[in-house]
């Protein structure tokens, strides 16, 4: 290679990374939707063909004008609402009901209710894995893994994983990869056969609940107690692992400019890593959010992250847990530059 290539090359790498790091950098809260009704929330979503945002709370899915955060509508009879899921090539969408062991099937059009299907107990995270053209829901209570084919809208197959599934994320090729919470490790599941090929410690990280993967680095990003362990999706080897803040429930990857966000409900922030190549992971900065911000949804389209939360009432002395959510404060924040 030429020295004037090989130093175009260098420029154009160190231009991308200081952009980059600038991007992160100015990260703000530009907008607050507000959601008046009562409940808990979990996961949210943004849709494949729209511009809506689908936010689940507690009995109920609220469909929101991602851009102005207008209300579209609302999928009820969703009691224990977990995530949301989209099966583009047949038009439907699918929520995991973890009260009801159920899932809600959905006309992404219209948002018109289908039919509901019996699944395993308390069914968590949801995924389409485009490999496959199934459905996958992680039961947290049965220990499994459910498969539904989204175009007959039926169970077709089980997965025990041998332990708690909280999120799952697919290669795209064929794989996916499992959270298992209580072992403290990640399952690696193949998409074609609905057979466990193989379980990978994750250890110093402890109890995984977010997960996203980078599919051209192969590199999985698992979000666990103050720690984002980074994983080699090939083998299995811990990669890096990088402090992040406290009550981390999601993780997000922005495949364009390679940032790994993680949100993280007990202190209010997400960490903000950009991920340099393969084996390089630079922490930005930790950007203010508020407690309870605990997952995470990323809008591949224009950027901007999603993170749902409320305001939440002091804590009385010796009071243990999460402290009481005050009435009709149910919020989305609206992370963007």
């Amino acid at each position: 290679m030429k020295k004037e290539a090989i130093y175009l090359s260098i420029v154009t790498l160190l231009s991308f990374n200081i952009a980059n790091s600038q991007s992160a950098r100015s990260l703000k809260i530009i907008n607050t939707f507000h959601i008046a009704s009562a409940g808990g929330w979990d996961y949210l979503a943004t849709g494949p063909v729209n511009n809506w945002l689908y936010v689940s709370h507690g009995t109920q899915v609220n469909i929101l004008n991602k851009l102005t955060g207008d209300s579209v509508g609302v999928i009820e009879n969703t009691t224990g609402v977990h995530g949301i899921a989209f099966s583009v090539p047949d038009n439907r969408g699918f929520i995991s009901n973890g009260r009801l062991n159920t899932v809600t099937v959905f006309d992404m059009n219209t948002n018109k209710v289908l039919t509901q299907i019996p699944v395993g107990q308390n069914p968590d995270a949801i995924l389409y894995e485009p490999f496959s053209r199934k459905i996958f829901t992680c039961n947290g209570r049965t220990n499994n893994l459910t498969v539904i084919d989204p175009a007959a809208n039926k169970v077709i197959d089980s997965i025990a994983v041998g332990g708690k599934p909280e999120t799952a994320v697919a290669d795209g090729l064929g794989k996916l990869y499992v959270n298992i919470e209580d072992k403290n490790e990640i399952a690696v599941v193949d998409a074609g056969t609905f057979k466990v090929i193989n379980h990978w410690s994750i250890l110093p990280g402890q109890e995984p609940t977010g997960l996203a993967i980078d599919v051209n680095t192969h590199r999985l990003f698992a979000g666990c107690d103050k720690l984002l362990m980074v994983i080699n999706a090939e083998n299995g080897t811990v990669v890096d692992k990088i402090t992040i803040g406290e009550g981390c429930d999601g993780v997000a990857f922005d495949d364009v400019v390679k940032n790994i966000y993680t949100a993280n409900g007990g202190d209010g922030t997400v960490t903000v890593i950009v991920e340099r190549d393969a084996n390089k992971f630079v922490v930005i900065g930790n950007l203010a959010t508020k407690k309870g911000a605990r997952t995470i949804a990323i809008d591949k389209q224009t950027h901007k992250l999603y993170l749902p939360t409320a305001e939440f009432e002091d804590k009385k002395p010796g009071q243990s847990g999460r402290p009481a959510m005050k009435p009709g404060t149910f919020q989305v924040l609206v992370i963007g530059k």
